[in-house]
């Protein structure tokens, strides 16, 4: 019998610490809804855990970007939307400014207009998103100073600069029929302005025709970069441009770089001895369409959407240059198309044709651009909420288990205690050999 040190209670005290340490263990975890609540409950458990859940936060927010984006674009395709409205409505008032049953008079209120409109589609190209504007063309792609090509992929394969008219086929082979003794009309628009010419179809070649062309109001083709091969050019990415199925073409580049030596619209007809036009000759020579863009010199553009948490693994789109002189219905004065004759009105449909072409191209691209950011959505939500998942597993308490252990330890650690007071009690009996 030992008084100072008695070994069995020490012994209980001790069990009961460990089971009181494990008990607020397991309510620590209990009360957090975490198994790894801290760095000593598993340290490598710890690490992989922040690493996921910095994953995790970085992906959730490349998804906010990504939904901002779309909004970006969205605001983008609603002001080409309005600017495809107004030149569905200027092409109506052309065809009809068009046709001599219009008087001079009523051009004169239809050019009234075609200025309105025109200041409008580039109130269109200022919209603007978190005070960054959108279709000016300061988010387009970054562009070496490049020449506008035009081509021609309705004549013949065997089409070449020196074929004459009168020896001229269609793709299918079949003759366009030009004789000698009809007259090719020619017409072109630059700047908002419209010129005019013709001559006789004679002998004269294809090259003569681009010759024709800049005898007008000076030189607007480069006579020495006509192409009849399938090779059209170098467009703004320097990128070598080859027509779409491989065959030759002829094509015409802009005399002049950028947009002040690019023509909005180009016209060739071809009337018989008598002024009737020869639609079927006229349909295949006047099929000249925009094959390279012009493009002004430029260093920087596109918006970055960081919608990934590494780095540079984001989209880079671009957006075109919407404004009205880039389309072509307005002059760099800001003068709006002139339709104030039927011969510039007739021109002005083709230039029309283009600025759409143009601007439901712009829109397909946003459209292409906003179905791809609702697959990025898409991917970075399932990403995060499989990490989310696995993170869980890792960190997150089984609560059955823990309320299992949780019971376990409450009732040893009771039992420990009643052991103490059962001890304490019997060791009492030495008390009475003092009295003795």
């Amino acid at each position: 019998m030992m008084v100072s040190h008695y070994g069995m209670s020490t012994k209980i005290v001790n069990i009961m610490g460990a089971h009181a340490s494990k008990l607020a263990k397991h309510m620590q975890h209990l009360s957090t809804g975490m198994r790894v609540s801290c760095v000593a409950d598993d340290p490598s458990g710890w690490a992989i855990g922040q690493r996921m859940d910095v994953r995790i936060r970085g992906i959730d927010q490349a998804c906010r970007n990504a939904q901002f984006s779309q909004s970006m674009l969205k605001v983008a395709e609603g002001g080409i939307n309005s600017t495809i409205d107004l030149l569905r409505n200027l092409k109506e008032k052309a065809i009809e400014a068009a046709s001599d049953t219009c008087t001079d008079s009523d051009r004169r209120t239809i050019q009234k207009l075609f200025d309105q409109y025109g200041d409008q589609i580039d109130d269109n190209a200022n919209i603007t998103f978190n005070g960054k504007i959108l279709l000016d063309g300061s988010l387009n792609s970054p562009a070496l100073d490049t020449a506008q090509v035009m081509t021609n992929q309705s004549l013949s394969t065997d089409t070449t600069a020196g074929s004459k008219l009168t020896d001229l086929k269609r793709r299918d082979g079949d003759s366009l029929n030009i004789l000698a003794t009809d007259t090719i009309n020619l017409s072109y628009v630059k700047n908002g302005h419209t010129y005019y010419g013709s001559y006789s179809a004679g002998t004269t070649t294809l090259a003569d025709m681009l010759t024709e062309f800049n005898n007008i109001d000076g030189a607007i083709f480069d006579a020495g970069a006509l192409q009849d091969t399938s090779l059209i050019g170098t467009d703004s990415a320097g990128n070598t441009v080859y027509t779409a199925d491989n065959e030759n073409a002829i094509s015409f580049a802009a005399a002049a770089t950028g947009l002040d030596g690019a023509i909005s619209g180009l016209t060739i007809s071809v009337t018989d001895k008598d002024g009737q036009i020869k639609k079927s000759a006229t349909t295949a020579l006047n099929d000249f369409h925009e094959s390279i863009e012009p493009r002004d010199k430029q260093s920087s553009g596109l918006f970055y959407t960081a919608t990934s948490a590494d780095a540079n693994r984001g989209m880079t789109s671009a957006i075109g240059d919407m404004r009205g002189y880039s389309l072509g219905v307005v002059s760099k004065e800001g003068h709006g198309l002139d339709v104030s004759t039927q011969k510039s009105a007739n021109a002005a449909l083709s230039v029309l044709d283009r600025a759409l072409e143009r601007a439901l191209a712009q829109q397909t691209t946003i459209g292409a651009m906003s179905m791809r950011l609702d697959y990025t959505i898409s991917n970075l939500t399932t990403e995060s909420e499989n990490l989310t998942a696995a993170m869980s597993t890792i960190l997150d308490a089984d609560m059955a288990k823990e309320m299992t252990e949780f019971t376990k330890e409450n009732i040893l650690l009771q039992a420990a205690q009643a052991m103490l007071a059962q001890n304490n009690h019997q060791a009492g009996w030495f008390l009475s050999l003092l009295q003795s």
